[in-house]
């Protein structure tokens, strides 16, 4: 039985990386592109009520973050040499960076809740940190 399921997700192999890389950078690509146009006005209006110093600055950087961390997780897999693996690994850490300030500024109350574990953001932070590690390597 084993050998009849190696058998049949055999050619299947070369696009599971893909799939995580497709379905992560898309993800941050949308994320980052619904904060269009800069600043983000509801995020800015958040970020103002909490007491964050220069929230545009930093809003508007965390919308192009998320694009281009999202882009270079897509473009980094194409590109199949050392300068592949950079891209895929440095947007994979901006990833992760992000996802670490979403959780502990957006999302503080959830820390080590059961509804972090239950939402999209733990998943996205363990696929950046993912990308991170593991670049375009096999």
């Amino acid at each position: 039985m084993n050998n009849l399921l190696e058998s049949l997700s055999k050619p299947f192999l070369p696009i599971a990386p893909w799939l995580l890389r497709l379905g992560l950078g898309t993800s941050f690509i949308l994320h980052g592109l619904g904060k269009f146009p800069l600043p983000p006005e509801k995020m800015v209006t958040w970020f103002e009520s909490m007491g964050y110093m220069y929230p545009e600055v930093v809003t508007s950087m965390v919308a192009v973050g998320e694009v281009a961390a999202g882009v270079g997780i897509i473009i980094g897999g194409l590109v199949s040499n050392n300068i592949g693996t950079l891209i895929t690994r440095l947007s994979g850490g901006a990833v992760v960076v992000i996802m670490i300030g979403a959780i502990l500024i957006a999302h503080s109350d959830w820390l080590i809740t059961k509804k972090l574990f239950m939402s999209e953001q733990i998943f996205l932070l363990i696929l950046g940190l993912y990308f991170a590690i593991k670049g375009n390597n096999k």
